[in-house]
């Protein structure tokens, strides 16, 4: 096998190491291994503890800054390995990561799938008045602005009506 940093000579040194509980194997020539800080500690008494350790240091710096979901634990980088999300929180946690990623995938980042049939009309409202929001902002964004103010108007016909259904329910839906 060969020496997986100078992929010139055979390997004879074998390294695992184990961080945050992630395996990772080594195989290197004595040649980088002593480069790396790998030789043999008793043909080596003045070894070099910064090249032994400066590896491991600065791996396990870069993974301390590193940012988690508090739910799962999960990072945007065993996200992106994964292609899964850990749990709901991970969406907030991660929202400006994901949200390209979501966007391209889905052509939207709001929900607009259909509702239950015993879905209220109250809710029925909220959901037309965020897709009117969506599209307000959006023709805000092209100086759409005579569509915005139709859009404007929509809204706030809608929010009346959203006021009415919630006063005649006494809030029920």
């Amino acid at each position: 096998m060969l020496c997986q940093s100078c992929e010139k000579r055979q390997a004879t040194t074998h390294i695992k190491t184990i961080l945050n509980g992630e395996l990772k194997e080594y195989n290197l020539c004595p040649e980088c291994a002593q480069k790396l800080g790998y030789g043999s500690f008793f043909g080596n008494v003045g070894f070099d503890l910064n090249k032994l350790f400066g590896s491991f240091m600065d791996s396990f710096a870069a993974e301390k800054n590193t940012k988690r979901c508090r739910c799962c634990g999960s990072s945007f980088e065993d996200i992106a390995k994964s292609g899964k999300v850990g749990c709901a929180e991970c969406y907030e946690t991660f929202y400006e990561e994901l949200q390209p990623s979501i966007q391209r995938i889905h052509g939207r980042t709001i929900h607009t799938g259909k509702l239950a049939h015993s879905a209220g009309t109250e809710v029925k409202i909220r959901n037309e008045i965020a897709r009117y929001k969506s599209e307000l902002q959006e023709a805000v964004k092209n100086q759409e602005f005579e569509r915005a103010a139709e859009l404007r108007d929509q809204i706030k016909e809608l929010e009346k009506s959203s006021e009415r259904v919630a006063s005649e329910n006494g809030g029920k839906e």
